[in-house]
């Protein structure tokens, strides 16, 4: 517990340097304070968006309670952001299992550019509203006046009655927006199709808290090779037994237990 400060100096991810830290924390045996100063918003990383909306809230009804701001944006290249993450430790979590979603309760969809012209946001959030037939006024595009460099970030959430999930796309030099907007909607629609409560994303991230807390379940879509590696790792850490259980052909079930 204490006070932590880590500044990665580049925009390598301050939400991975979280997620390396955060096990041992949340069953410290005193509070933790940590400023973290990096990339909050990479390809190939939880997003800052993603921890906040999607995973946090998770470990919440685990009994952790874990609050997160966000002080400045960090985008590729050129880094420079800060989240501040409080956590309050629980040496024993409670079980979480997600079998259902239940009701959509809102999806909204959020354009971050930062240095870029409000262009990109448009297109984006127009291709969206063609490709998911969400309402206008669902959708939002949001400059960021004070990052370190220039940035484009596009943000799906979808809450729902038992969950939130998060889906997201970056801008990339030499890619149009429509093509940003398609990626990320098209995980999006994925996971609305399948009716399930845990995105494959967020399947992985919660292999870990669920096996330290001795036990979990729940269903999602066909799990990735990276949800496949995490689960065959822990086991060799952990006395616990991980199953992923066909339902159909894109839909499983996801048991953690204690072997």
């Amino acid at each position: 517990g204490g006070e932590h400060r880590c500044s990665i100096g580049t925009a390598g991810s301050a939400t991975l340097v979280l997620q390396t830290v955060l096990p041992a924390l949340i069953r410290a045996d005193a509070p933790s304070r940590l400023t973290l100063e990096g990339g909050t918003h990479n390809p190939l990383a939880p997003t800052y968006d993603f921890l906040a909306h999607a995973f946090l809230p998770l470990l919440g009804r685990m009994g952790v309670r874990v609050s997160a701001r966000l002080d400045r944006y960090g985008f590729y290249p050129a880094g420079g952001g800060r989240i501040v993450i409080e956590i309050e430790p629980k040496r024993a979590l409670g079980r979480l299992d997600l079998i259902e979603r239940g009701a959509i309760r809102a999806c909204t969809a959020t354009a971050l550019f930062s240095s870029l012209p409000f262009d990109v946001a448009r297109r984006e959030l127009e291709a969206i509203r063609a490709r998911l037939d969400w309402p206008e006024t669902s959708l939002r595009p949001l400059e960021v006046k004070d990052a370190a460099g220039p940035g484009n970030v596009l943000t799906l959430v979808v809450e729902s009655e038992h969950v939130t999930e998060v889906f997201t796309g970056f801008g990339e030099k030499g890619v149009r927006a429509e093509v940003v907007a398609e990626r990320a909607a098209a995980e999006c629609a994925r996971y609305l199709d399948a009716g399930v409560p845990v995105g494959e994303h967020l399947a992985d991230q919660l292999l870990l808290p669920m096996a330290l807390a001795g036990g979990g379940s729940f269903r999602t879509l066909a799990p990735t090779e990276h949800t496949r590696t995490q689960a065959r790792m822990i086991t060799r850490f952990l006395d616990v037994a991980i199953e992923l259980r066909p339902e159909s052909e894109r839909i499983f079930r996801v048991e953690v237990k204690a072997a």
